[in-house]
């Protein structure tokens, strides 16, 4: 979901400004001759602090929002959709690090989740589909969880032409969690079969585009580490900067 590192940023914009208060008020204020003006740096300093402390408390312990770039979460997610994702829901986190100093909740199966897949450090948001200890098997574009067939059943053909399907949009029934996703007539490598034990303290992913997603049948688990929220709404889609911004796809994800 991008390689730009706004978290990094912000914070060290927020302890540069910061540290610039501090000189300022017990060492550089003491040495300005009666009647010199403040300089613009610290001036600055002294309005950005707390509104970029604010921004980042928000960013850290509630929410965030994310901008899909690809299309490995289609029908359920569009590029260029505007997403919010609540950083609250599993825990609370400290920024940059992603360290958890405050358990608060698990992973379900069927939640849509942002994280950061095993070695990489760009953000990735695909469906948890396995929970610790689970077995899963994916066989022709069939899901199987501990040996139990999660059934699908068909919405719409998408074709070129008629009887010329070029895919299908299908209704998957986890347990719990019905949601949209999508095939390929003849699946994909990715899709043809895969078997996978989670292990303990990590979650299986796959994107609900199952023949065109990055995900767990290529990189193996995501540890409970490198979870950064779970996806809770769609709040905009906008193509370009030369377009309007689109609500009709707004409201919560399923």
């Amino acid at each position: 979901m991008g390689d730009f590192n706004f978290p990094l940023i912000l914070v060290c914009l927020v302890a540069i400004t910061g540290l610039v208060m501090l000189l300022d008020r017990y060492y550089l204020r003491s040495r300005r001759a009666p009647g010199m003006e403040e300089p613009w740096w610290t001036e600055n300093s002294r309005s950005f602090f707390p509104v970029l402390l604010l921004v980042l408390l928000l960013r850290s312990l509630t929410a965030e929002p994310f901008k899909i770039p690809s299309a490995s979460m289609d029908p359920t997610l569009q590029v260029n959709d505007f997403i919010l994702v609540n950083k609250f829901a599993y825990g609370l986190r400290l920024p940059v690090t992603n360290t958890k100093i405050l358990d608060i909740g698990k992973p379900q199966r069927g939640d849509v989740m942002v994280f950061f897949p095993p070695g990489d450090n760009r953000y990735f948001i695909k469906r948890v589909i396995g929970l610790p200890g689970d077995e899963i098997h994916y066989v022709n574009n069939v899901l199987y969880v501990n040996g139990v067939e999660m059934m699908q059943d068909l919405q719409y053909a998408e074709e070129d032409a008629p009887g010329l399907p070029t895919g299908f949009v299908m209704m998957e029934h986890l347990p719990g969690r019905d949601h949209l996703m999508r095939k390929r007539p003849y699946p994909s490598f990715l899709s043809r079969n895969c078997s996978f034990q989670v292990p303990e303290g990590h979650y299986f992913m796959m994107g609900d585009n199952r023949d065109n997603s990055n995900d767990s049948r290529v990189w193996g688990s995501v540890p409970e580490a490198n979870i950064v929220g779970k996806a809770v709404a769609v709040w905009m889609h906008w193509d370009s900067w030369f377009s309007l911004p689109k609500f009709s796809r707004s409201g919560r994800i399923k």
